[in-house]
């Protein structure tokens, strides 16, 4: 099974057919889908400027949906890089327990899913990537940890 790079590389690839590029782009979409897959499909699609179930789209369409999509999960490995940052520090500080942010990020783990859409067909139109910063900088905001009261520290 190929990994995210991997089909972004045959997305890419010129010598594939737009088939086989956009079966690229949606697989793609099974490693790192925000909205879900069919809200993020519908969405890159929309934004890049062809239809969902068009078949045969302009390569060039694919490859800036492409973009837009590793620009958003570059937000996201670097979130997730930082939350496994995080963690280190906390348990060389003996705080063994998760935070209120680590129960968030268990259960978004991987990208998937991170803000489902009701309606697939309408997902946000900003970018992924802006959408993302915002999603994390909310949960970060809403679940400041208190280290004192965690570490066993008096108040």
């Amino acid at each position: 099974m190929a990994g995210f790079r991997a089909l972004a590389e045959q997305v890419r690839d010129q010598e594939r057919t737009p088939s086989q590029r956009r079966q690229a782009l949606r697989k793609c979409l099974e490693r790192f889908a925000p909205y879900g897959h069919r809200a993020t499909w519908h969405h890159l699609c929309t934004r890049a400027g062809f239809p969902p179930d068009q078949r045969n789209p302009d390569p060039e369409l694919l490859v800036a949906a492409l973009e837009e999509l590793e620009e958003a999960r570059s937000v996201w490995l670097a979130y997730e890089a930082e939350v496994a940052e995080r963690r280190r520090r906390e348990k060389q500080d003996g705080i063994r327990q998760p935070t209120a942010l680590d129960g968030w990020h268990r259960l978004v783990w991987g990208g998937r899913s991170l803000l489902p859409c009701e309606d697939p067909t309408a997902p946000p139109d900003t970018r992924l990537a802006v959408v993302l910063r915002r999603l994390i900088t909310a949960m970060e905001n809403s679940a400041k940890p208190d280290y004192r009261r965690m570490a066993g520290s008096p108040s």
